[in-house]
């Protein structure tokens, strides 16, 4: 966290806990649902599903409109009213005796969709060169999030059963809510929406845009197969005489090594510019690690096959945001990162439906055969994507009275050295530029800019 101040060191900390703390809740679940879930009345393979990927049909639905409503009421109170519907959520789960009540819980655990607040709070507090590094902190904690639910929930199931999870998430809902009411600092400004929030004249615009397309159906993709995995997988592991108590001493090293082979790969990607063939080797990652479970039946042949797929997954978890976030067009990263996060959640949701339908159809060999198909459909796709030059993204103030002084202001920005992109928006009185850093000079901007105002 060099260069942070403390203001921003604070934020980025605080933030990050109350939004690992609620992700932890919620991949607590895939770990243990397969197994205890068969307790429950109404159990079928198709509701096991449907339980664990509903929290992200409600997610995708209302994660835009709540960033939007933050925007209009504050941040802070959209956060802890999220919280709540998490908590209550959480409650409703653990009282449950049925699996339709369990998905009844999800379903509110996922309308506390707070991402787009925590990340709009995060970039209100922080400076506009400080801004990735704070975001780089919250993201981080998602994985390491991820990490700690697949130890910590076969330990808590074993020990509590699965009501003891639910009631767990719901404690950890009302810690964050007491972390957001005491230990938050108070926003000191409000940051140009359109780069932390989804705008609705962008929306339209992004759902066109080729490449940022591409991007948000890898991404439902990826979380489609997690998900999907993740009907089968525990009940798998039982099979190969491996006792659920045992289930975190597999997860643990697998997720261990899958990250010492996938930071490797990063480093490559980028130190060598060879980004396009880092990201397609982790979907065809992806694929082999389906095929192998399906065709390969086995302990240890399933273990290479998720040791494959969890370095595929945590190479393309990083990658994928940052690449929506390099493509967006200036000004408009905020409606670009609303889509990808609706489709991040919505993968989730058809990983559930699609894992338990054809789980309860077909058996498992046949899913994993499903999921290979739409791995190699997703690698077809991705081989036509464009990866941009890295660019700075830069929010400055103008000073505009009409639209003639704006289109002025955007061809004279456009001119100078290292400008890729201009956007102006008169409403926020920003100017928007997506820039190369070696070549482009602030302080002629800000000259250019000063200029027009005067």
């Amino acid at each position: 966290m060099h260069q942070l101040n403390s203001l921003e060191k604070r934020a980025a900390l605080v933030l990050a806990l109350v939004f690992s703390s609620r992700m932890l809740g919620l991949f607590m679940l895939l770990p243990v649902f397969a197994l205890y879930g068969t307790e429950l009345n109404g159990f079928s393979p198709l509701w096991i599903g449907l339980a664990i990927g509903a929290y992200g049909l409600t997610q995708a639905i209302l994660q835009i409109p709540l960033g939007w409503l933050s925007d209009r009421i504050g941040r802070r109170p959209v956060m802890l009213a999220g919280l709540a519907l998490f908590a209550l959520g959480s409650v409703v789960a653990a009282l449950a005796d049925s699996v339709y009540l369990v998905t009844l819980g999800r379903v509110l655990q996922g309308a506390g969709a707070i991402a787009g607040a925590i990340l709009a709070f995060a970039a209100d507090v922080t400076r506009e060169e400080q801004r990735p590094k704070v975001m780089a902190i919250i993201g981080a904690s998602i994985g390491l999030s991820f990490a700690a639910a697949m130890v910590l929930g076969p330990l808590l199931a074993k020990w509590a059963g699965l009501s003891g999870v639910f009631w767990f998430t719901a404690v950890l809902a009302c810690c964050a809510m007491l972390v957001v009411a005491f230990l938050l600092p108070q926003s000191v400004h409000k940051a140009p929406m359109a780069e932390t929030l989804a705008l609705p004249q962008s929306l339209g615009a992004m759902l066109k845009h080729r490449q940022l397309l591409q991007l948000d159906a890898g991404v439902l993709l990826l979380h489609l197969m997690l998900t999907a995995i993740f009907v089968v997988l525990p009940s798998l592991l039982q099979q190969y005489a491996l006792a659920s108590t045992q289930h975190w001493q597999f997860y643990l090293p697998l997720l261990l090594g899958s990250f010492v082979l996938m930071i490797p790969m990063m480093i490559i990607a980028m130190r060598k510019a060879q980004e396009k063939g880092f990201f397609l080797l982790a979907i065809a990652l992806l694929v082999s690690a389906m095929l192998v479970i399906c065709v390969v039946p086995g302990f240890w042949p399933l273990t290479v096959a998720l040791l494959l797929f969890f370095t595929g997954f945590n190479f393309l978890e990083a990658s994928l945001p940052a690449l929506v976030s390099r493509i967006a067009p200036a000004g408009q990263r905020g409606s670009a990162m609303g889509i990808y996060s609706s489709s991040q959640f919505f993968g989730a949701f058809l990983g559930g439906v699609l894992g338990g339908a054809v789980l309860q159809q077909f058996g498992y060999q046949a899913l994993f055969a499903v999921l290979a198909v739409i791995g190699l459909i997703w690698l077809a796709v991705a081989s036509t994507l464009i990866i941009p030059l890295r660019v700075q993204r830069l929010s400055l103030a103008v000073s505009l009275q009409s639209t003639q002084q704006a289109e002025q202001l955007a061809a004279d920005l456009t001119v100078l050295a290292g400008v890729q992109e201009v956007t102006l928006v008169l409403a926020e009185q920003r100017c928007y530029l997506k820039v190369s850093s070696a070549q482009f000079d602030t302080a002629q901007a800000q000259a250019v800019i000063a200029a027009a105002g005067a």
